[in-house]
């Protein structure tokens, strides 16, 4: 039976990036979508050049504006979605978040070890990384649950690396979180599987990708040259690569697929 729901993407790092090529990807295969991004007076041409995308698809956009780590602004996202959801309810079209992504990148480079200790990481960089990359997760989780916007059928993906696994000299708060949101994705499968809601959680980890993010680590040079010399197609995987598996992954049939660590790389990650 086809499934009559309205469905929606809640994108967590819309702006750019993997949550802006999903963003648009998942849009032109039918979702509304509210985008959750933090970006100054000059990045906000681009988030309405995204919007006016997303429209052009015949898709509503709701961009938030916000800190996506902060307690009371995810709350204020969640009932405005709740409140949303209601008015298509009240219109005969139950709307639902059939997407979640977490594709948050805000972390410190900063090593464990320095000459100088105002060189080193400190423990609110430490406690940042983790809360903002991976510890988020499971509280938007939380309150989606709570407010009955995640359903059955629903999909939560969340963006992780090889930093999980493998040293990079500035990555390691980042590893931590990347390793952290992966252990996350396997609760979070358990935990909704156990109480019958029938949702999915998975980490998707992409190849190395050309994203703000990637730009911001030092070594950036090195990994993207490694990654060109061990991809099998020589190249870089890129977001709409991404964004297109996510739309696939998303369609009917891999409701029994959750809990696992999904590679979109080419192969880059298995000639290592």
């Amino acid at each position: 039976m086809a499934d009559e729901r309205e469905p929606w993407a809640l994108i967590l790092g819309a702006s750019s990036g993997f949550g802006e090529a999903a963003a648009l990807a998942l849009a032109a295969d039918g979702y509304h979508v509210a985008g959750v991004h933090l970006d100054r007076r000059a990045g906000m041409a681009h988030v309405e050049e995204i919007r006016s995308r997303i429209a052009a698809l015949g898709r509503e956009a709701i961009f938030f504006n916000v800190n996506a780590a902060d307690d009371g602004q995810r709350a204020h996202v969640v009932e405005s979605l709740r409140e949303r959801f209601a008015r298509s309810d009240e219109a005969g079209h139950h709307a639902y978040v059939r997407v979640l992504l977490h594709s948050l990148a805000f972390g410190t480079l900063k090593p464990f070890l320095a000459a100088e200790p105002g060189d080193a990481i400190t423990r609110k960089n430490m406690e940042m990384t983790l809360d903002v990359m991976a510890n988020s997760l499971v509280y938007w989780t939380q309150d989606l649950v709570r407010a009955g916007l995640i359903e059955a059928g629903s999909h939560i993906y969340a963006m992780t690396s090889e930093g999980s696994s493998r040293v990079v000299g500035s990555y390691g708060a980042v590893s931590a979180a990347k390793s952290a949101l992966e252990s996350h994705c396997r609760q979070l499968a358990m935990e909704l599987a156990r109480r019958g809601i029938g949702a999915t959680c998975n980490a998707i980890r992409a190849g190395v990708t050309v994203t703000h993010a990637l730009m911001q680590i030092p070594e950036r040079d090195e990994l993207m040259d490694v990654a060109r010399r061990r991809n099998p197609s020589g190249r870089l995987t890129t977001t709409e690569d991404v964004a297109r598996a996510i739309v696939t992954l998303s369609r009917e049939g891999t409701e029994w697929m959750t809990g696992n660590i999904l590679g979109i790389d080419g192969g880059e990650f298995i000639t290592g």
